[in-house]
């Protein structure tokens, strides 16, 4: 077992390696010139030349690829092309507001959604799960942007309980950060509620098609004993790595959220990034997005190893 989550762990840097050049190749093809798009159109051939030259823009693709992937094993990911500053000082507290944010989201949705899917698959074609499972497929079919202005026009025009502007800022109250990230935090909930109250449903009804969850039933038991004891412990793989796959997207799917709400967070500084052509920031964004999806991930299979003796041995 050891051997096979090492072997997880280490898939997981190699994914995270590809990403990395992924990344990088596709920040450098993309059309126009970062010089040209930093200095302007007033700028001088010369000084194009002397600004390409100190951000290293003549030397080989893969010598400076090697060179940023050094600067970031050893936690520096360079300047900003529009203001100099360095990017892990400004990533970093919005990297921390971006965890906030999905934390809080997290909090609300996990177990909701699971409790849910299991209600719902323990009343397996009462109304009830009739009712969740239309309006999860209608809450799955609305995008961020959408969900996030309707919240916007109920509780912060219609009825003013929350601001409109999740505004959080260094030393604020836990409190009121709490209160400010609300409609941001309910977006991503509703978001991902539906799709993992879905998949915790369906992880705990495909066990229950299985010989030994029949015989439960033929044995006399409920059926809420019978997924209780039997089928949902060995649903909990399923369940945790779409738990985690939920995880990663409340990090990685806010940045239309963080629009939307003008939220602080990672999410909006890789859109400013986008917008001014400042490749190293956008490289940087990616990057993190990228080791939050992959970690998450490996430690859902590891977990899923050590919850599921099947998985235990190889086949």
């Amino acid at each position: 077992m050891l051997r096979l989550i090492a072997t997880r762990a280490g898939l997981g840097v190699l994914t995270l390696f590809a990403v990395s050049v992924l990344i990088f190749v596709c920040t450098q093809i993309l059309p126009g010139d970062v010089a040209a798009a930093v200095l302007g159109q007033q700028a001088t051939p010369d000084a194009l030349r002397v600004f390409r030259h100190e951000l290293g823009l003549d030397q080989p693709a893969y010598v400076r690829y090697f060179a940023w992937l050094l600067g970031v094993l050893h936690g520096d990911f360079g300047r900003a092309l529009t203001n100099q500053r360095d990017i892990m000082e400004e990533l970093w507290p919005r990297f921390v507001n971006t965890l906030f944010l999905a934390g809080y989201s997290a909090i609300i949705s996990v177990p909701l959604a699971v409790g849910l899917g299991i209600l719902a698959a323990i009343r397996e074609g009462r109304p009830s799960d009739r009712i969740a499972n239309i309006l999860t497929l209608i809450a799955i079919s609305f995008p961020e942007f959408f969900v996030g202005y309707i919240l916007i026009l109920l509780f912060a025009i219609t009825f003013p309980v929350f601001p409109s502007l999740a505004t959080v800022f260094p030393g604020m109250g836990v409190g009121e950060r709490f209160y400010v990230a609300t409609l941001p935090a309910l977006t991503l909930t509703l978001v991902v509620l539906a799709h993992m109250l879905r998949m915790t449903r369906n992880a705990v009804l495909a066990i229950m098609s299985t010989p030994y969850v029949e015989m439960a039933f033929l044995k006399g038991l409920s059926r809420t004993r019978v997924v209780s004891r039997h089928a949902l412990p060995n649903a909990a793989g399923p369940i945790i790595s779409v738990v985690a796959l939920d995880l990663a997207y409340l990090v990685v799917g806010v940045v239309v959220v963080e629009n939307v709400f003008v939220y602080p967070g990672v999410g909006q500084y890789m859109v400013d990034a986008v917008t001014k052509r400042d490749v190293p920031v956008i490289q940087a964004c990616g990057l993190v997005f990228a080791a939050v999806f992959v970690v998450l991930n490996t430690l859902a299979d590891i977990l899923a190893i050590l919850l599921n003796p099947r998985l235990r041995r190889r086949r």
